[in-house]
């Protein structure tokens, strides 16, 4: 028997094509100013660290922004999130305050898990319908599924979406969750962040098979690709994939080509990438390659960025201030954090 595997592969979205897909130039300048956003903060977070004022693990979202703002403004506001340990660009594109997510990494009660999870879990607010942020690879992928199941069972018109990157397909997390969603016809949309490295390791020295979207077909999941670094191509391929979820085909899959600026966390240079190898993805990095396209279709100039960037300083400084002076959780309060029985 012969295996017919069936993968969606969509191109890069012209310019002349925007209007074709309901994106007005408030929306797209919106868009814009969101991946801004991260951007900045994921800067000052950076420096942040290198000036001793953050301390503890840290995974920035630096290049990748296209993907979270792109996805974000595809599926619902009440679809339910599952975020990774680089999750400070989800929650900044679900909505998330600057204000909250600063105050989370400087472990202020004023943070999104009250300063007790810190960057790894700085994305879960229940609020924002991002309940989870898991910090161990793949592990995100089964509890998605289990989300998808209650929305399924419970007949609700709302899909699970969970982000994850490429080191994560290397997990048994990922053929459960994939295939019990698959066979169950969970409502969920699994969204691979494909940046090309698993921590230090490049994924093609430790990945079998074409690629990893031939992998998620295999369990019979409609399945796509598509170039990450392009915001109204993930938003595209997101809001085509989220239909065919919503409207009861089943889970879906996409693999988002992308790739990361830094490291893997704060504390790694990176060294181990080859120079022409970030130099080329480098040339199609998120915001250039977005601002450039924008520019073309006269939907912005100089002066409106540099009012976007000044107003995103605005409030990154704000966040940084308010962060600085809020307290700490009380200690005694810890104990309503956990369950303690008897």
């Amino acid at each position: 028997m012969r295996l017919c595997m069936s993968i969606e592969v969509v191109g890069e979205v012209p310019v002349s094509s925007y209007g074709e897909l309901g994106l007005g130039h408030d929306i797209l300048v919106g868009m814009l100013r969101d991946m801004l956003l991260i951007r900045r903060f994921e800067e000052r977070v950076e420096r942040l660290f290198l000036e001793g004022k953050l301390i503890g693990p840290s995974h920035l979202y630096l290049g990748q922004e296209a993907v979270a703002v792109g996805v974000m403004r595809a599926i619902r506001r009440d679809d339910p999130v599952v975020s990774t340990y680089r999750g400070h660009g989800h929650a900044l594109a679900r909505g998330v305050p600057p204000r909250a997510v600063m105050a989370e990494l400087f472990g202020k009660a004023a943070g999104t898990c009250k300063g007790v999870g810190g960057s790894m879990h700085v994305a879960m607010s229940v609020e924002h319908n991002i309940p989870m942020a898991t910090a161990i690879v793949g592990s995100g992928i089964p509890i998605g599924a289990g989300i998808g199941l209650a929305l399924k069972y419970r007949g609700e018109d709302r899909i699970a979406v969970v982000f994850f990157g490429d080191g994560a397909a290397n997990t048994g997390a990922f053929a459960e969750g994939l295939n019990l969603a698959a066979a169950w016809k969970l409502p969920v949309l699994f969204i691979c962040e494909n940046n090309q490295y698993s921590e230090f390791t490049p994924i093609r020295s430790v990945f079998a098979g074409e690629s990893i979207a031939a992998r998620a077909s295999a369990y019979g999941l409609k399945t796509f690709q598509a170039f990450g670094n392009d915001v109204i191509t993930v938003y595209k391929t997101a809001k085509i994939a989220s239909e065919h979820v919503r409207g009861g085909g089943g889970p879906a899959f996409i693999e988002f080509q992308t790739y990361r600026m830094k490291g893997h966390g704060v504390y790694d240079t990176a060294w181990y990438r080859p120079k022409e190898e970030v130099e080329e993805w480098m040339k199609r990095e998120p915001i250039s390659l977005f601002t450039s396209k924008l520019k073309q279709a006269g939907v912005i100039d100089d002066g409106k960025l540099r009012e976007i960037e000044e107003e995103i300083k605005e409030i990154i400084d704000e966040a940084v201030e308010e962060a600085e002076k809020s307290p700490y959780l009380p200690f005694q309060e810890l104990y309503n954090l956990v369950y303690v029985e008897g």
